[in-house]
């Protein structure tokens, strides 16, 4: 068993879970994935989110871990993915501090972007 990291409070350490819920059908959606997707590749490659999938069962939406930026910025960035303004889906957004870190993400974790 690998040991964890104990963080302090930091903004840099801050994530964010972002829950995506779909107010429509998958089929309503559906039109709308290519933008939702371009806006995961944009995300991703800044660096903001970490992870990102579909939930189980699909359905339900997807969820995505998001870092660096800070909750008035994530709240922001959720307005923009194109299945929110395209009003098929809504975020809830659940913001942590993280107390424990496995070793293997404390450097993705304090890298920033």
């Amino acid at each position: 068993m690998m040991p964890t990291t104990t963080r302090d409070s930091t903004e840099d350490t801050v994530l964010h879970l972002l829950q995506l819920h779909y107010t429509a059908t998958e089929q309503d959606a559906d039109p709308h994935v290519a933008g939702h997707v371009a806006y995961l590749e944009r995300h991703h490659a800044a660096g903001t989110f970490l992870v990102s999938g579909q939930t189980i069962p699909t359905q339900d939406g997807g969820a995505i871990i998001a870092h660096g930026v800070n909750r008035d910025t994530i709240e922001q960035i959720t307005t923009e993915d194109p299945f929110v303004t395209n009003g098929v889906a809504k975020y809830t957004i659940t913001t942590i501090t993280p107390g424990r870190v496995h070793p293997a993400l404390a450097d993705v974790l304090t890298s920033g972007h």
